[in-house]
């Protein structure tokens, strides 16, 4: 390896040994215990900060101003563009898993409950869905950001804009995507972690469309020039594929093979949208936009 070429990975190489450093102590208890929820959630909220806590460490080794994070907020019609973008190929997916039946609208258990969450007395109302999407789709969001930050100083803050500089839009994308999919592995095969499906196909659907959501992350990272764009974006997916899709569908046997980032479904959408994402890379600069 000649010294330039060193140079250039050398402040990816501390980011990601710190990363993995830290997110081993919380993959240990995640692990021992066996659950995500384990220390009431506690010990999963650390494990979503060691990217963000790594790449401040990496800064400060580095002698970088970490206002080159990409702290700025941007034109807020990417950030709209971010959090509209999970609800769009979450619907398209779950449509098309409810026409095929391979889960059925609506969970009327999950229902149920959201009625007596609610205080209603009648279970089972159209309005209880509705006002369901609408309070969870805003602050649920709201709360998403406090835990997806977390990573995403890291990933879209740190990693993709340092790839970004010598590998371009479409190696960035891989890259950056592959290494937050591995990032979640241990978690995925040695926890909880997963829909009720084989590990083998779990995580091979999760891999596929986390490295295709990477194209999207990237692009708006880039294009915006703002971290909190991947922030949003991080906190709308969770939101509405854990929160709001997943939980309103019946399982009809097979459910778990077609949905959450686990099932074959999302995958194949999240394709779609990789490529639509990657033919508009033209539309980027030469060099990533840092502040």
């Amino acid at each position: 390896m000649d010294s330039l070429t060193h140079k250039k990975i050398k402040p990816i190489l501390i980011f990601l040994s710190i990363t993995l450093a830290l997110s081993s102590v919380y993959y240990f208890l995640i692990i021992y215990s066996g659950t995500l929820s384990s220390g009431w959630g506690q010990f999963t909220m650390g494990l979503m900060w060691s990217p963000g806590i790594s790449a401040l460490i990496t800064m400060k080794i580095l002698k970088r101003n970490i206002n080159t994070l990409g702290w700025k907020w941007g034109k807020s019609k990417y950030q709209l563009g971010s959090y509209f973008i999970p609800l769009i190929y979450t619907f398209f997916a779950y449509l098309v898993i409810w026409v095929f039946g391979w889960g059925n609208f609506y969970d009327k258990e999950f229902v149920v409950e959201l009625t007596s969450s609610f205080g209603f007395g009648e279970p089972g109302s159209g309005l209880i869905i509705l006002a369901y999407f609408i309070l969870f789709g805003f602050f649920g969001t709201i709360r998403g950001v406090t835990s997806a930050l977390g990573e995403e100083i890291g990933w879209r803050g740190f990693l993709v804009p340092e790839l970004y500089k010598t590998q371009g839009f479409t190696k960035t994308s891989l890259i950056s995507g592959f290494i937050w999919g591995v990032w979640h592995l241990p978690i995925l095969l040695f926890a909880d972690y997963n829909s009720g499906t084989p590990s083998w196909y779990a995580m091979s659907c999760f891999m596929v469309l986390i490295i295709s959501m990477g194209f999207i992350y990237t692009w708006f990272r880039i294009k915006s020039g703002s971290l909190w764009t991947a922030v949003i974006l991080h906190a709308s997916h969770n939101l509405f594929i854990q929160r709001i899709f997943t939980p309103l569908t019946e399982n009809t046997g097979n459910t778990a093979y077609f949905i959450d980032e686990f099932g074959i479904v999302l995958p194949i959408i999240g394709i779609c949208f990789a490529i639509y994402f990657w033919s508009k890379r033209n539309e980027l600069n030469s060099g990533a936009q840092q502040n």
